[in-house]
């Protein structure tokens, strides 16, 4: 099978997006396919690695960026060059795939396919998230029974009570390279190696710092543990709260919002190849998603959540439908969302308990198995 996928967006990226579609490209390949991932061109200021460097990838699939315009307005004009820009590049997206042989073309990305479902049958939308606002878009890939992958069941719902066909709809969820981060490395050896202190208990929270994706409420929690009541509490609670990822932008406010905390360090943005030693290196791993966006509650899938199962630390995370589909009570410790007190009583829970934070680091990865980027990949293959 020839698969052309299609990414109206920049490549290579900090962001968890250009992961996700690279390793599918990958996984896609792998499963015997003939993979061709085409991308516009975009200046990319902070990433000088080519994509395959960067997100340390097997080359066995082809990439090609399109030399397409890339121009900035100043201001609140912005966002309508990125509109004009976006809409070139796609129709130049759409333009090589029309004058290509590929029997599936697929993309994350509504405008390339809504304009590609007017020629074309051959194509497969994965949808990471739902708006009214796209409505225009969906009434057509409706019209055109355009195969449909969806990242959780929540969101399969939102497109078939738009009235999608089920039937033509697949839920799967991200996945993870369970080699990647199930590497052979002690903890204090992790430490050394990202320069962490060894002698402290470090809850981790990697990835962006957006406020839907809850890292101000792990900040607020670590405020419980600033000030230790008594010795025997300063020993037992000796807790350093470590944050890796954001953009520079996020890293300097957050930076803002935790002054005066001694028990949080703010690492910044690190290249993906380094997350395995630094989720090795923490005693838990933190998801605490806020409850107050839909996007939080019904449609995420982070790629961070299966990193951490495969990593074999033990998992708390907000008690959300869409991590629920994931998570359980066996394999994580899960807690009402945007509640820092809950969080840190919690964290106390798992530190003070050596045996159920091996169950639950036990129970995840065994059920992380069944979300690698093979397993997504062959799922999807089979279904278009």
């Amino acid at each position: 099978m020839k698969i052309l996928y299609l990414s109206n967006s920049r490549l290579p990226t900090e962001k968890a997006y250009g992961i996700q579609i690279v390793k599918m490209c990958e996984a896609f390949a792998a499963s015997g396919a003939e993979v061709l991932l085409l991308y516009p061109y975009r200046l990319s200021p902070h990433i000088k690695e080519g994509l395959f460097e960067y997100f340390s990838v097997k080359k066995e699939f082809k990439a090609k960026q399109l030399n397409t315009p890339d121009f900035y307005f100043p201001g609140s004009m912005d966002r309508v060059a990125f509109f004009i820009k976006s809409f070139i590049s796609a129709v130049a997206l759409v333009a090589y795939a029309l004058f290509s042989d590929f029997d599936i073309i697929y993309s994350r990305d509504e405008l390339p396919i809504f304009l590609l479902s007017f020629f074309t049958k051959k194509i497969c939308f994965e949808a990471h998230k739902f708006s009214d606002m796209k409505g225009f878009y969906y009434r057509r890939f409706k019209f055109s029974k355009v195969k449909t992958v969806t990242i959780t069941k929540a969101l399969k719902e939102e497109f078939v009570k738009a009235g999608f066909d089920g039937s033509n709809i697949l839920v799967a969820p991200d996945g993870v390279d369970i080699e990647e981060f199930d590497i052979d490395i002690s903890k204090e050896d992790a430490r050394r190696k990202t320069e962490l202190p060894i002698d402290r208990n470090i809850v981790l929270y990697a990835g962006h710092l957006f406020e839907w994706k809850g890292a101000n409420v792990l900040l607020e929690a670590a405020r419980n543990f600033q000030f230790p009541i008594s010795n025997f509490q300063k020993n037992k609670e000796n807790i350093l709260f470590v944050f890796v990822g954001g953009t520079d932008y996020d890293i300097k406010n957050f930076r803002k919002k935790g002054e005066g905390l001694t028990n949080v360090l703010i690492v910044g943005r690190k290249p993906h190849a380094d997350m395995p030693v630094y989720l090795k290196a923490g005693d838990i791993l933190a998801l605490p998603n806020s409850g107050k966006e839909a996007i939080s509650q019904k449609f995420t899938s982070p790629l961070k959540l299966f990193e951490y199962m495969a990593s074999k630390r033990p998992i708390i995370a907000s008690d959300l439908p869409a991590l629920r589909e994931i998570l359980n009570d066996q394999n994580s410790v899960l807690v009402k969302s945007d509640d820092p007190k809950l969080l840190a009583d919690a964290i106390r829970g798992i530190l003070n308990n050596y045996k159920l934070a091996r169950e639950l680091s036990e129970r995840a990865f065994i059920d992380v198995q069944n979300y690698t980027w093979d397993k997504r990949s062959a799922k999807i293959l089979n279904f278009i």
